[in-house]
Formats: structure tokens, sequence, C-alpha cells
């Protein structure tokens, strides 16, 4: 998946289509983008007339040596710098603006969008790149829509303002002036693609170096506790080195621009400065308006390398656009219909008062499916159901494929045939957010935020009160430890939890999952990453919790099964037998090899073979 973000890396086309996105960011903003290109085109206007006081008072101060009418002169200098001061300030608060709540809007869009992607992105996605995509191109979409635009706008209207006054002065010389300009162009269309190119592979190395220091940070421990610090350190330096020769390569295209729109104005003013004394020498002409072209020679070279600067930055824009949009036009494969959104609502604006009492009758009609990214159907044409209340427990080896059944009732896929019913409802009738509201999902390895406990405990329910806090963790048998905290519910749990125990954050986690009453209940080998006492206390959590509620045990260790409704036993991602504890023991299948093999004490056998 995440090589799907980098498929236009390394084309040399400038695609102009997805600068349609951002575009709709910055079109929300039209009266201040007008104020900003206003202020954009009246500033170097005004900026353009300033050498013109330099010409007039050579002309009519120094040289009649004199300073008749110097008061309205400096009364007209000091007016237009007061327009100059005006329009600056709303030039650069109109760009910063702009620049921070494109990014804003931009960033948030790009995080409401991955919320409704399935589980099945992020299996897929490194976390580096999704942070370098809602983090860096966004910021650089803001930096686009607001500073290099107005600064182009400036500088292509200061070019034009000051060649306007230059043809007023003499139009033999500013056309000789005026050839220098093309040039300018032709070395920018030539660096083109070149830069194009550069950019596309420095922002792919950059993803690359982000992804693998996100991985390294969230692995540390793993890192330290297998010593593999050189070992990860010299796959960091390869990243980073890589980065490092892409961007030199391309600075270096970068820093060519310079040295030659600097070597045109040279020529530009060798050109006039001899064009110039043979002119004064031939006709006499005026030595300040002489200067004053001279000044205005000197000062289209910036605004040209300005240019060529402002086009190459929206050219290297060119990959991040392109990251940014293929992330945000990424279509969920699992999505609310329109009409299911008019009715329940969408995931941030639900339509709770639509919502109907689920009882947890969930039925597997003719369901074939295989992964997005297989290529053989894990079930084909399978039929179970599993009445509302009662437990079903998925076993096999570790990797066998036990989340399937789970994934698909739980809607985190979709089937590629068949279809699932929740209580006598296709699953696709109903609404995302309203099926997994209902279902308490306990994963092997607890995963909490940061925060307080009470805040973690209440993800399962927002509007839940302290009261119903408290009670959710007595429950989960939670309680006793968190009050002997020193700061009880309000401890911080530190980031993903770090601060509290396996078993503690997995006791957290229990509460959290059935503080709103789910009518489903998901143990995913919950028990699997915890120590034998803690286990055992939350065996007996839920031997309470799944009481009225749909359960699935995923489950690794089968002393955790015996008791369970129906038990699937899973291999090669295919469930291969079906039944009670007891039916399973006396097929003398996969399952009893499995259940032989976890329990080889010999009186252990006889105690349940006998059961």
């Amino acid at each position: 998946m995440a090589n799907n973000f980098d498929e236009y890396s390394l084309s040399t086309k400038f695609d102009p289509k997805p600068w349609a996105l951002p575009f709709k960011f910055f079109k929300r903003y039209k009266m201040h983008t007008v104020i900003m290109l206003l202020s954009a085109v009246v500033l170097p206007v005004v900026e353009a007339v300033y050498p013109k006081f330099a010409e007039y008072a050579i002309a009519n101060f120094i040289g009649k040596n004199t300073l008749d009418g110097i008061g309205p002169f400096i009364a007209a200098y000091l007016f237009l710098l007061a327009i100059t001061v005006i329009f600056t300030i709303i030039y650069s608060r109109k760009c910063m603006f702009l620049e921070m709540t494109i990014g804003k809007d931009m960033r948030n869009a790009a995080f409401e969008h991955t919320q409704k992607l399935p589980l099945s992105f992020y299996n897929t996605t490194p976390v580096g790149y999704l942070m370098s995509r809602i983090m860096s191109d966004t910021n650089m979409m803001g930096n686009i829509f607001s500073w290099a635009l107005a600064d182009l706008v400036f500088d292509i209207c200061y070019l034009f303002a000051v060649l306007a006054m230059m043809f007023t002065i003499s139009v033999k010389l500013a056309l000789l002036v005026f050839i220098i300009v093309p040039f300018g162009l032709l070395v920018c269309a030539y660096f083109r693609k070149k830069l194009l190119i550069g950019n596309r592979s420095v922002r792919r190395a950059n993803s690359a170096l982000v992804a693998a220091f996100s991985e390294d940070i969230s692995g540390a421990k793993t890192i330290k506790s297998l010593s593999a610090n050189a070992n990860r350190e010299s796959e960091f330096m390869d990243k980073a080195q890589d980065l490092y020769n892409k961007a030199m390569s391309t600075k270096t295209l970068q820093s060519v621009f310079g040295p030659l729109v600097m070597f045109m104005g040279s020529c530009a003013f060798a050109v006039v400065l001899s064009a110039g004394g043979v002119l004064n020498f031939d006709t006499g002409f005026d030595i300040a308006k002489f200067v004053t072209f001279l000044t205005y020679t000197l000062s289209i070279v910036e605004p040209i390398q300005n240019i060529i600067g402002g086009l190459t930055n929206i050219v290297a824009a060119q990959a991040n656009v392109e990251r940014i949009h293929k992330l945000m036009t990424t279509e969920p494969l699992i999505k609310d219909s329109p009409e299911i959104e008019a009715k329940y609502g969408t995931i941030f604006e639900p339509k709770r008062e639509n919502w109907e009492e689920i009882h947890g009758n969930i039925r597997f009609e003719d369901v074939t499916f295989m992964y997005p990214d297989g290529e053989v159907n894990v079930l084909e044409h399978f039929n179970l159901d599993i009445p509302a209340g009662s437990s079903v427990a998925i076993v096999g080896e570790t990797g066998a494929g036990k989340s399937t059944l789970v994934n698909l009732a739980c809607r985190f896929y979709e089937p590629t045939g068949g279809r699932i019913l929740l209580d006598g409802k296709d699953l696709q009738e109903r609404s995302l957010l309203w099926l997994h509201s209902q279902i308490g999902y306990v994963l092997q390895t607890p995963h909490l935020f940061s925060g307080t406990i009470a805040d973690n405990i209440r993800y399962g329910k927002p509007d839940a009160t302290m009261d119903e806090v408290i009670e959710a963790a007595k429950t989960a048998c939670a309680h006793d430890f968190i009050v002997k905290l020193h700061n009880g519910y309000d401890t911080q749990v530190g980031e993903g939890g770090d601060r509290l125990s396996v078993g503690q954050k997995q006791l957290i986690s229990i509460a959290r999952a059935i503080i709103g009453n789910p009518k489903i209940f998901v143990l995913d080998e919950a028990t699997s990453s915890i120590d034998t006492e803690t286990e055992a206390l939350i065996q007996q959590i839920t031997a309470k919790v799944m009481e009225g509620r749909t359960t699935f045990m995923i489950a690794h260790r089968l002393s955790t099964v015996r008791e369970c409704d129906l038990i699937l036993v899973v291999s090669d991602g295919k469930i291969i037998e079906k039944g009670t504890h007891r039916q399973l023991i006396a097929m003398r299948g996969h399952y009893y090899n499995l259940y032989t093999r976890q329990f080889e004490d010999t009186k252990t056998k006889e105690v349940f073979e006998n059961d």
C-alpha cells in the first residue's frame, strides 16, 4: 500500500490534476486571497516608483544646487513610504493567515479521511508515510498557497513595473535589457524536468527515513533487548545517506540558478553601461535618467531570480501535492452507502436516535472471502449461525488465520461473496459506527492513549460519568490497583500506557471495552501476553462479561475455551473442524492434537479424555 503513494515518484510529467485538491481549500478564503494578491500588486508598483525620487533629486536638487521644493518632495516620499508600510503589514498578515489556515484545514481533512479508512489500510501502510503526508506535505501546501503565490505575483508585477519605467526613460536601452528576460525563462524550462525528478526522489527518500525513524522509536524496547542497535543504526544511516545524496544532487541543480541569473544581470548591466555611455556621448543623455535606468537594471536581477525560484518551488511541491492527493483520494474499501448515512449518520455526525437495539444473532450465509492482497479464498461458501448470547472460540496454531471470522463479523473486511446478517439484516445495510459502537474489543497487546486512566476507560463511552468509569473498572477487577496508585484514576498512563504493566493495561482495556455495555464481545488472545495470575483473573472476568453477550474468543491457550458453545478450528486460514470441546476431543482430529500438545501430563490427559 505504501508504495502506491509513490506511483508518480520518478515520472517526468507534470500533472496539474492533483493541484485541484489543495486549491479546494484555498478557494474557501476568497476575500483574504483577494486582499493578499491586491497588496502583492500594489507593493511592487509603489517600490518601482522609489528610483524616480532619486532621479528627481539629482535633476532638481543636486544638479541645480538648490533645495527649492524640498518640502513637497519629502512629503510625497513619506506618503509613499506610509503606503509601503501599510500594504507590507497587510501582505504579511494575509500570507501568514492563509499559510496557517490552509495547512490546518488540510491536516484536519487528511486526519478525518484516515479515520474512514479500514484496518487493511493501516496493516499495509507504515506510520512514517502517514506522518509525512499529514504533517510536512500539508505544511508545504499552506506555504505554496500563501507566501509562494504572493511572492511570485509580487516579483512578476515588480518586473513589469520596472520594465515599464525603463521604457519611459529610454526605449532603446529598455529593449536591450528586455532581451535578457526570455533567457531566464529558458533556463527555468531547461531545469524544470530535472528538478521535478530530483524533488520526487527526495520526498520518497524522506518518507523512507521518517518511516524508519518512527519504527525504531516505537520498537526501541525490542531493539535494545535484542542488542540490535548496530544493525538498526546501519539501516537508518543508509537511508539517511540516501536522502543526503538525493538532496545534495537536487540542491546542486537549484544552486545553478543563482549564478546563471546573476550572470545575466551582470551582462544586462554591462550592456546598459556601455550603450548608455555611447548614448550620453552622442546625444547628451540626461545623467539623472541614466543613473535611474542603471538602478532599474540592477533591480530586475532579483525578481527574475525570485520568479525562477518560485516556479522551481512550485515544481518541487508537485511531489508533495501528488502524495497528499493520493492519500486523500484513497477510497475506503468499506463504507456506508449514502442511504445508510442519511438514516444512521456518519462516523463524525451520528444519528443515534435512529439506531436500533442489537441482540447479537450473527449468521454467515454462503460466505466466500479473499483478502484484498491475497490470491486464494480463505472461506468458500461458509455457513454458520451464531445465536445471540452464545460464545464462539476460534483456535489454531500461530499464523493460522484465526482473526478472519471476527474481522468479517465486525465488518473490518467485506465478504467477496455471500453475506453476513446481524439480527436478520445484512451488515451492509447497517451503519459502521452503529455496529462498532456495539462491539467490545480486547486486543492481545493492549494499547492505551496518552492521558489519565479515567480518560482511557471513557474512550469506550465518551459521555460516561465517573461513577460509570469506576463501575467498569470494578467489573474488570482494575479498581483495586488503580486506587493504590498515587493519583488514582487521574494517573497519567504515559505514551502507549508505558507507565503501567502489561497486565494492568489489559485490565484497563477490558474496562474500556465493557463500559459501553456492548452486545458483541471480542477477546483477541487477550491472555497470551500476561502472567498466569492475571490470566486467571481475566478468565474470571470474561466468564462474567460474556453472560448475555455474543462473544468471539480468539485463543491460542485452549484451556480458556473449554466452556464455549462452539469451537472453530482454523488451519492455513480455513476452518477445518467445528463443534464443542467434547465433540472435538471425541473426533481425535486437529483440535485433539493441539490440545494434547499443550497438556502433556498423563494425568491431565486422562482427565480430559474422560470428559
